[in-house]
């Protein structure tokens, strides 16, 4: 088993266990490693500094523990995962009405359209706008795919 540095295309850096270098950039290639911080398939190997024996033996490492990741880091991954979760959901159960949203929310809103569930884009003052006509609505952060 070998360590590699590993580097996202967002710039985050992370370590990963493999058999060996062929291994890696099979993997690499196929996009199945992904940065765990924003889930980018884009990963390179980092520059890393050889590690030379000093005579004593180290402990083995178990490959399958996971290397350690900053509790920070942890935290954003998994706020991550849950908003891609998110616009999985929204994506596969709404309809997507684009920079009309605040229309659209109003004519189902007012029955001028039968209500179904609705997504798209609104600016601020749409967003105040509606609010203020007592319509109710969500906004999610839109975080990009895992495979984008």
């Amino acid at each position: 088993m070998i360590l590699f540095n590993l580097r996202c295309a967002s710039g985050h850096e992370f370590e990963g266990w493999f058999r060996n270098g062929d291994t890696f950039e099979r993997q690499a290639k196929a996009k199945s490693v992904a940065c765990p911080v924003c889930g980018v398939a884009e990963v390179e190997k980092a520059l890393m500094a050889p590690r030379i024996g000093k005579g004593t033996r180290e402990p083995a490492v178990d490959p399958k523990v996971p290397a350690k990741i900053d509790p920070e880091q942890a935290k954003v991954a998994e706020m991550l995962k849950v908003l891609r979760e998110a616009r999985r959901l929204v994506e596969e159960n709404l309809d997507y009405v684009g920079p009309n949203f605040a229309e659209e929310a109003r004519k189902i809103h007012y029955g001028e359209t039968e209500k179904h569930g609705i997504y798209g884009e609104s600016t601020q003052e749409e967003a105040e706008a509606l609010r203020e006509e007592g319509i109710e609505f969500g906004r999610i952060p839109w975080v990009p795919r895992a495979d984008q």
